[in-house]
């Protein structure tokens, strides 16, 4: 006859159960509200700086941004996930990242193939969109602000498609800027800093 399953194994068990669903559930919060409103304050200069230019210039400005955001968007995410003990390697932040970080891809070889053609008119809707779509996938891991952020973006891309140049580099100083300092303090506020 086989020996009867202790209770306090059972219950270990099932415990360890839990705790490993709860981990695979769990939003990913360690978005830096205050790290938001530095991206948009660097995203409003860069859009006034940009804005003087049509060619390899204006991408050049936008690229180094680009660099800039992510900096800051690292610091700040790290010492927000430092602060409420939160590992940047959790399964809520893998998939958090992986679905940011595939539309931020594909639209980084759109780039490429668009600046190899010179079409720079077409940069700021890609951009927006796809910044917005990997707010809106990514969302679905994290706080439920950050997908109505992302809806934001997509609007502002669709307009940037139907704007002239001028208008779609204005855009995009009204979404990397303006949209990351508003929803920066509501997530600041709400979600600590």
């Amino acid at each position: 006859m086989t020996e009867p399953v202790r209770i306090d194994d059972h219950a270990f068990a099932n415990l360890r159960y839990i705790r490993e669903a709860m981990e695979r559930a769990g939003s990913f919060t360690s978005i830096p509200g205050w790290g938001g409103v530095a991206i948009g304050c660097t995203a409003v200069i860069a859009s006034i700086v940009a804005a003087r230019f049509v060619d390899m210039r204006w991408l050049e400005i936008w690229l180094a941004e680009a660099v800039v955001a992510a900096l800051i968007a690292l610091v700040t995410m790290s010492m927000k996930a430092s602060r409420a003990g939160v590992k940047l390697t959790s399964p809520a932040a893998r998939r958090f990242f992986v679905s940011y970080f595939a539309p931020i891809v594909a639209a980084a070889v759109i780039t490429l193939m668009l600046a190899r053609a010179q079409w720079f008119d077409a940069m700021p809707a890609v951009w927006l969109l796809s910044y917005g779509a990997s707010f809106i996938s990514s969302g679905a891991y994290s706080i439920r602000v950050v997908p109505q952020m992302g809806v934001c973006f997509m609007l502002l891309g669709a307009a940037a498609s139907l704007a002239s140049f001028s208008i779609a580099n204005v855009l995009l100083g009204v979404g990397f800027g303006g949209l990351h300092i508003i929803f920066g303090f509501i997530i600041a506020r709400n979600y600590g800093g």
